[in-house]
């Protein structure tokens, strides 16, 4: 008989702190792990819509890093390799063991590169949530950064004034508790310092990517229209894709796409899993 997991949550004890991993799904299935990008409050709600649709067939692993979620606000080492070890690490606390299929949205695309050159015995796929990859910061510099870190700060002193009284929040998939928690996480998480350390090691983080080399696993990169993200983006997904080898999926949507093409996103990574079983 299938064991079916249903919303189990760890707290890991990762460098002297708790680091949030949740499980739902099938306890045989493929194990997808799902990996956040910069500065989403609490990534369990945040890609529930997504992962509800695969929790049948799958078994699902969303990592919530520090600063993120439920797991603690504490200002940890942000390079690479260390954001990949306290992955690593808080996985084996809870329990679960590779191989996996990463899951990464946006600029956690970097970190999963990194996991399979690091790790590769571990790294069985990686799927693309509009993910971000070397190519993707080639215009960036330390200006870039610098704005970047200044627009988190400020918003960040609005928040602690009062001065923002809302912002847009995905809530699909979600029920009234989750949407109550979700809020909640949003005003202990926003902008936090933890954000800031992460864009402050960004340009070192890439190098280390890209003087790693070319890595070799299916991958299958679900690529927005662009409009939400920094020019050239898709331009530099595809070309990461054509040196990677990697299945392409042009979505006209926004930057988070599982908001928008979940159904679709979900059928298509049934597909892509069948196909590298």
């Amino acid at each position: 008989m299938t064991q079916v997991i249903t919303g189990q949550s760890v707290f890991a004890l990762v460098d002297g702190h708790l680091m949030h991993v949740y499980q739902t799904g099938i306890e045989g299935g493929p194990k997808l792990v799902f990996m956040s990008g910069s500065g989403t409050v609490s990534p369990v709600h945040d890609f529930k819509i997504l992962y509800q649709e695969l929790a049948r067939v799958c078994r699902i692993i969303v990592v919530e890093k520090f600063g993120y979620g439920q797991s603690d606000l504490y200002e940890s080492s942000t390079d690479i390799d260390s954001l990949v070890s306290y992955q690593r690490q808080a996985l084996t606390a809870a329990g679960v063991e590779g191989p996996y299929i990463l899951v990464p949205h946006s600029m956690s695309g970097l970190e999963a590169i990194r996991w399979k050159q690091l790790y590769p015995q571990e790294i069985k796929a990686i799927i693309g949530l509009d993910m971000a990859t070397p190519q993707t910061y080639q215009e960036w510099n330390p200006d870039t950064v610098a704005r970047r870190i200044r627009f988190i700060s400020r918003m960040r002193k609005c928040l602690d004034f009062g001065l923002l009284f809302w912002m847009p929040l995905s809530t699909r998939g979600l029920n009234r508790q989750e949407i109550r928690l979700q809020r909640q996480l949003w005003k202990r998480n926003a902008f936090n310092k933890c954000y800031i350390n992460e864009a402050q090691s960004l340009i070192q983080n890439i190098r280390t990517v890209q003087s790693a080399g070319p890595i070799s696993c299916p991958i299958l990169m679900f690529i927005s229209n662009g409009k939400q993200v920094s020019p050239g983006w898709i331009d530099n997904s595809m070309q990461f894709a054509r040196q990677m080898n990697a299945q392409t999926v042009s979505l006209n949507c926004g930057h988070y796409v599982h908001h928008y093409e979940s159904r679709f996103i979900s059928l298509e990574i049934e597909k892509f899993i069948s196909s590298i079983r």
